[in-house]
């Protein structure tokens, strides 16, 4: 049996196909996380929960707030994420920026939300980056920075006006 040589043509062709599915990378992450954002902001929490690590850890900004503090593991994550919807929360992912191999990779994405009240008023509005890091597909580290985190506390404040109280 004869054992045949790669050859150099062989070569290149892996080389692009890798440089190619790197280059898309970005593309299907941001298709992937929008599709599990427009599920979160319909009120399903449960795609994006997914995509963390059973010891994942999310550091929100703090303060007085139901969002306020370190949430380790995904009952704690899937908690904020409850707040989230029940606060009536959307958001939307402006743009990814994604950086390193699979297995230790840093995702930063602009990230926008804003609330809405029953009347139709809006209650809040803020601009956000997030800076996320995963390991082989699951985001290990999650971390959020506002642009205003003033109006965080505002909004907490309206809610609590209109009843809607934090999920424990």
């Amino acid at each position: 049996m004869s054992v045949r040589k790669p050859t150099v043509a062989a070569f290149f062709a892996g080389c692009a196909v890798a440089t190619a599915a790197r280059a898309a990378l970005p593309h299907v992450l941001l298709v992937k996380l929008r599709r599990d954002l427009h599920a979160l902001n319909a009120g399903d929490h449960r795609p994006l929960l997914a995509n963390y690590a059973d010891d994942a850890v999310l550091r929100f900004h703090e303060g007085t707030h139901r969002w306020s503090g370190e949430y380790r593991g995904k009952p704690a994550i899937e908690r904020f994420l409850r707040n989230f919807t029940a606060a009536g929360l959307q958001g939307e992912i402006r743009q990814l920026y994604v950086a390193g191999p699979p297995w230790r990779m840093t995702l930063i994405a602009r990230f926008d939300d804003h609330a809405t009240g029953p009347d139709g008023q809006q209650l809040y509005r803020n601009r956000t980056v997030l800076l996320v890091r995963s390991r082989w597909g699951r985001i290990v580290h999650h971390e959020d920075f506002y642009e205003d985190t003033e109006r965080i506390q505002t909004l907490e404040t309206r809610l609590r006006s209109l009843g809607i109280q934090p999920i424990s």
